[in-house]
């Protein structure tokens, strides 16, 4: 039997949970109240203004209750409002407020300096690469 480290899925494992340690760690160190996955949903909803609440989970890999608790602690943060759907009751269109918006883009500059650290030393040929590959394994697995 192989060795952990020699697995490539236990290394992108390894690779993305330091990564996202690394970058909550720099959004707390820049006093900013928002975590990595408040911040995606976010950037997810401003992408797509007109999604719904189980289209934003497909969209950061999250599951029902998860996206749920998300989004109530946007709303608690004033990040996002809710408005209830006048056509059906059971949906609600989901709108980034103005403090919403400021923390958006508060935290890009972070995001942006933390990728900036992560990929440091690689190659932009190797991250296209492996951009490539990574979505080459995603697509055989939905197969």
């Amino acid at each position: 039997m192989e060795n952990l480290k020699n697995v490539v899925f236990y290394n992108i494992e390894q690779a993305i949970k330091t990564y996202r340690m690394y970058a909550q760690k720099q959004i707390k160190l820049n006093n900013l109240k928002i975590t990595i996955d408040q911040w995606l949903v976010l950037k997810s909803l401003k992408e797509n203004p007109n999604a719904t609440q189980q289209e934003l989970a497909e969209k950061v890999f999250k599951d029902s209750a998860s996206i749920t608790r998300i989004l109530e602690l946007l709303v608690k943060s004033e990040f996002i409002e809710r408005k209830n759907n006048l056509n059906d009751r059971r949906k609600s269109h989901l709108k980034i407020t103005k403090k919403g918006e400021e923390i958006l883009s508060e935290t890009y500059k972070i995001v942006i300096l933390n990728r900036k650290k992560a990929l440091d030393g690689i190659a932009e040929n190797d991250i296209r690469i492996m951009n490539e590959t990574l979505k080459k394994i995603s697509e055989n697995c939905k197969q």
